[in-house]
C-alpha cells in the first residue's frame, strides 16, 4: 500500500472517531508502571495478545482458582467532576481483591479495561498507573488489559473501567462460612469512605451543592476531597489474623447491598447476624448523603457501607486476639455484633 493510500486510510479511521496513535500513547505513558507489578510468575511482557502466568502454587495440596470481575459504577461521573481519575484505578483492583479474599483466597493477577468515547492516553494512563499502584501494594501482577475507544458508545468524557482478578486458595484453607455458629464474634473495619458503591444515589443528593466547598458537617473537608477516596484493601488485615492464629470463620465484603444484603451471602442455615449499630458512629458524609437524598435509614444500610467496610466471623473466645492482632497492624476494629439463630441481618440501636 503506498504512503498516501495508508495516510487517507488512518484519517478515515480518525474521522470515524477512533486514534491508533493514541492508543499507542496510553500504553507508552503506563507502561513502566504496569511493569514494576510483574512478579517472576509473568512471563513475557506488555503488549502480547495474551499474558502469561506460571501457575507455582509451593506448597498447596489441592489449589483452587477464584476469580471475580467487578466494575466501580457511576464514581467515574465523580472523577469527571472532579478531575481526579488515578483513584479509580485502586478502586477497581481492591474491591476485586477485597471480593476473592471472602473465600480466603490470594491475588495472583489482574486484569483491566478502560472505555471512552474518545481516547484521552493521558487519563487513561493515570487510571492503569493508579490500579498498578494498588497491584504493586498488594503483590499483584497487573498481567494485561484493553483500553477502547467507542464513539457513539460512550459519552465524550466519560469513562468506564471494569477489573478481573485471579487468586488461588489450597481447597483445605477455603473459607465458606459452613463453620460459622451462633455466639461467634463479628468484628468490623471501617470504609474509607464510600468505595466503590452508592454513587448513583450520592450524586442524586449532593449534586447541586458546592463539592469544593469547606463545610462544616464534613469537619472542614471538601466532597471534592472525600468522594473520590479509593477504597481501600482489607488483605493485610486478614494476614494479620492469619499470622495471629485466629480462626477466621466467615467474611463479609460490604458492597452494594450493604450491611444487610452482603453478610448473608455467606451465613449456614439457620444462622443470622445481630449488629449494633451503636458500636460505630457513622462518618458525616454518609449522613449528609442521607439527609440530602431523604432516604430511609434502612434504605440507607442497603445502599451504602456507611463506615462499615469488611466483617470477620471468629469464635468469641478469640474476639480479644483478633482485635490485638488488628490493632497491632495499624487496623482500628470494632466488635460490630455476633452470630444468632435466625435469619439475616437485625440490628440493635436506632437505625
Amino acid at each position: 500500500m503506498t504512503e498516501s493510500k495508508q495516510g487517507a486510510q488512518a484519517s478515515a479511521y480518525e474521522r470515524a472517531g477512533v486514534s491508533i496513535d493514541a492508543g499507542h500513547r496510553a500504553v507508552h505513558l503506563m507502561k513502566d508502571a504496569v511493569a514494576r507489578t510483574h512478579t517472576p510468575n509473568v512471563l513475557g511482557g506488555l503488549g502480547g495478545f495474551g499474558g502469561l502466568f506460571r501457575a507455582a502454587f509451593g506448597h498447596m495440596e489441592d489449589p483452587v482458582l477464584v476469580a471475580s470481575t467487578d466494575g466501580v459504577g457511576t464514581k467515574t461521573k465523580v472523577a469527571v467532576r472532579t478531575g481526579r481519575f488515578g483513584g479509580l484505578g485502586g478502586d477497581i483492583v481492591n474491591h476485586c481483591v477485597n471480593d476473592i479474599l471472602v473465600q480466603g483466597a490470594r491475588p495472583l493477577f489482574f486484569l483491566d479495561y478502560v472505555a471512552m468515547g474518545k481516547l484521552s492516553p493521558e487519563r487513561v494512563a493515570e487510571v492503569v498507573t493508579g490500579a498498578a499502584q494498588a497491584c504493586e501494594a498488594l503483590g499483584v501482577a497487573l498481567l494485561g488489559g484493553e483500553t477502547a475507544e467507542m464513539p457513539g458508545v460512550y459519552v465524550d468524557g466519560e469513562l468506564d473501567i471494569v477489573g478481573t482478578i485471579v487468586g488461588v486458595v489450597d481447597r483445605p484453607a477455603l473459607i465458606t462460612g459452613a463453620r460459622i455458629e451462633a455466639g461467634d464474634t463479628v468484628i468490623a473495619l471501617p470504609s474509607s469512605g464510600l468505595h466503590t458503591n452508592g454513587f448513583s444515589l450520592a450524586r442524586m443528593a449532593l449534586d447541586d451543592l458546592d463539592w469544593n466547598e469547606a463545610r462544616e458537617d464534613l469537619h472542614g473537608q471538601t466532597l471534592a476531597d472525600l468522594l473520590p477516596v479509593p477504597h481501600r484493601s482489607y488483605l493485610p488485615a486478614f494476614d494479620a489474623l492469619q499470622a495471629a492464629g485466629v480462626d477466621v470463620r466467615g467474611m463479609a465484603h460490604i458492597t452494594g447491598g450493604g450491611l444487610i444484603d452482603n453478610p448473608p451471602r455467606v451465613f449456614p442455615a439457620g444462622i443470622g447476624m445481630q449488629v449494633d449499630t451503636g458500636s460505630w458512629t457513622v462518618p458525616p458524609v454518609f449522613e449528609l448523603i442521607v439527609a440530602r437524598a431523604g432516604v430511609e435509614r434502612q434504605e440507607a444500610f442497603r445502599a451504602l457501607n456507611m463506615g462499615v467496610g469488611f466483617l470477620f466471623i471468629l469464635p468469641a473466645t478469640q474476639a480479644a486476639a483478633a482485635l490485638d492482632a488488628l490493632r497491632a497492624a495499624g487496623e482500628q476494629p470494632w466488635v460490630i455484633g455476633q452470630m444468632t439463630a435466625g435469619q439475616g441481618v437485625t440490628f440493635t440501636g436506632a437505625v
